[in-house]
């Protein structure tokens, strides 16, 4: 099979991420006029301690509808206080990440609504920080049911003062979408609405731990930042390290999602399968908003949040709820699919009334031998023969191949299964993913950490933790405990289920789809042309060994639109 070419290939993406690391293509933008700014208002909370947020407001009495975000980030780190003789400096996180064009004014923080843009239509916008953080008083704590608290009583005060209509909203990226989650769940009486864009919801299976394969990579940069950010009292990547199953200490990371009922508008990436993706659709799934959205897309993480497209959603969305406007939002379904192509490529955008999508159904294909011992083909019939191929830990893989016949949209999440063994280990990384290629030529698509080069999806899950809860299974997204390792004995035959994150992809007639099955994962972490800075201990030892046949039953079940 081909290898990846042309504008999308590791050496262009070189190119472009050395023009990015010297140049990020950010616009600041100056602050407008026409507006009143409060900095580092103290906020009392109710056992005293006091939170410090910005203001940004219209001019004159209001009132207004609020919006409001908190994080750990920094509220004061602004491009205003940032400004060299000629221009504003951007986020040196913009650099790290590699970002596409982003534009936003110079009173944006780290992931945050902009304040010009809300202030211009009419809204508040407070930017607090955290418990411990910035200007905050109090000890720092990360990803605590603490800060749903805190930010309840941030919401109550922001309603009760003057230039505020009573309503509040929330908006923001990331962490601060996951502390949207944490806040809703405390159901302020004043919260009207929440968008929280692109933010997990299991820290073990989202983020530290997914498959019960340990993150190496952000989880270690972003631990180290945040413990040196709080002089060592909040550390987050030790204990990670040293819990391999889940435990108290994870589930108290967690939030009550069900106990969410105010209506959401929720971004789910497909761009963001090592971080945000599989989090924020279990979060729109499990909320128990009656009135809840779901905005998909592939594109560039902040790019598409401060993109017109992206902001006329949440204007729509905010100004139905926050002030009781027809925006139209009730008059199309819930659900926007954008379907890619490639990764630049938006081959159609629709709108529908579930996720996944009712107007998919399962199509199941085998996996059977091919001409190649390492290289097989899928198809719909596994057939009467059985046959067997080894994947060597460090170095290893098995592919199977399926060429569409007609132009077909995959469209949701897919399963693997396999029949399995293990010889010279008693446990084995198994690394799963799923590549596009056209004319023999890998098409790639947007990934985490801005990496134009992702797969079309992945799965990963350690043989050891197979275990499923059918209780808790939903087609298309098998539930593994994580609560018990259960190690194999060489040449003990298992079955596992792996999960691989949703899509939405479109393969033409004559594309071809490519299961890779390894003990590794997939891009190196060169900064330059790898998926810094995402990684996983894989450490495979041994051999597996995938048993094909009918008996075996080693297949992928995907969501095929319907004509």
């Amino acid at each position: 099979m081909g290898t990846e070419v042309g504008r999308d290939g590791r050496w262009a993406r070189a190119r472009s991420t050395l023009g990015r690391l010297l140049r990020p293509p950010i616009t600041i933008t100056d602050p407008p006029g026409g507006a009143t700014v409060e900095w580092d208002v103290a906020v009392p909370m109710r056992d005293g301690i006091r939170l410090r947020a910005n203001v940004f407001r219209p001019h004159g009495d209001g009132p207004h509808p609020v919006l409001l975000c908190a994080h750990p980030y920094g509220k004061d780190d602004l491009p205003i206080h940032h400004r060299t003789r000629r221009r504003y400096r951007a986020s040196p996180q913009y650099r790290l990440m590699r970002s596409a064009p982003v534009t936003h004014s110079a009173w944006t923080s780290w992931e945050s609504p902009d304040p010009a843009h809300w202030v211009a239509r009419g809204y508040v916008v407070v930017n607090a920080d955290l418990r411990g953080w910035g200007t905050s008083d109090g000890e720092p704590q990360v990803l605590s049911a603490q800060e749903g608290r805190d930010i309840h009583d941030l919401i109550e005060w922001t309603a009760a003062q003057p230039w505020s209509n009573g309503r509040v909203g929330m908006n923001g990226v990331s962490y601060l979408a996951i502390s949207q989650w944490a806040a809703a769940a405390t159901r302020p009486p004043h919260l009207a609405a929440i968008c929280p864009w692109e933010g997990f919801t299991d820290f073990y299976r989202d983020f530290a731990r997914p498959g019960g394969i340990l993150e190496t990579g952000f989880l270690t940069v972003w631990g180290t930042v945040t413990r040196r950010r709080s002089r060592g009292r909040a550390d987050i990547l030790a204990p990670a390290h040293r819990r391999p199953l889940i435990d108290d200490w994870y589930a108290d990371r967690n939030r009550d999602l069900e106990a969410i009922e105010v209506p959401a508008l929720v971004c789910g990436s497909f761009s963001d399968h090592n971080l945000h993706s599989r989090g924020s659709f279990e979060g729109f799934r499990r909320i128990g908003s009656a009135q809840k959205f779901l905005y998909t897309h592939r594109g560039p993480k902040w790019s598409v949040y401060y993109s017109a497209a992206a902001l006329d959603a949440q204007a729509r969305f905010f100004d139905h709820f926050l002030l009781g406007r027809d925006t139209g939002i009730d008059t199309q379904p819930p659900v926007r699919v954008e379907i890619r192509e490639r990764r630049t490529t938006v081959a159609d955008v629709r709108h529908v009334t579930a996720w996944p999508p009712v107007e998919c159904e399962w199509r199941t294909l085998s996996c059977a031998a091919g001409t190649d011992v390492t290289h097989g083909r899928l198809v719909d019939d596994a057939g009467a023969s059985t046959s067997s191929v080894v994947v060597a830990g460090r170095r290893g893989r098995a592919c199977f191949t399926h060429r569409f016949t007609s132009d077909t949209d995959v469209v949701g999440p897919m399963t693997v299964t396999l029949s399995v063994s293990v010889d010279g280990a008693d446990d084995f990384p198994v690394i799963v993913g799923v590549r596009k290629f056209s004319g023999g030529r890998e098409v790639t698509f947007e990934g985490s950490f801005g990496f134009a080069g992702d797969l079309v999806t992945h799965g990963v899950l350690l043989v050891s933790h197979r275990e499923t809860d059918p209780a808790r299974s939903l087609p298309g997204r098998p539930f593994h405990p994580h609560t018990r390792r259960q190690p194999v004995t060489p040449g003990e035959r298992v079955e596992m289920q792996i999960g691989l994150l949703p899509s939405a992809t479109r393969f033409r007639a004559g594309d071809e789809l490519r299961l890779d099955v390894q003990g590794r994962w997939f891009h190196g972490r060169n900064p330059v042309s790898g998926q810094f800075p995402a990684g996983y201990r894989t450490r495979a030892t041994g051999r597996l060994t995938l048993h094909l046949g009918p008996d075996a039953g080693c297949r992928l079940t995907l969501p095929v639109w319907r004509d």
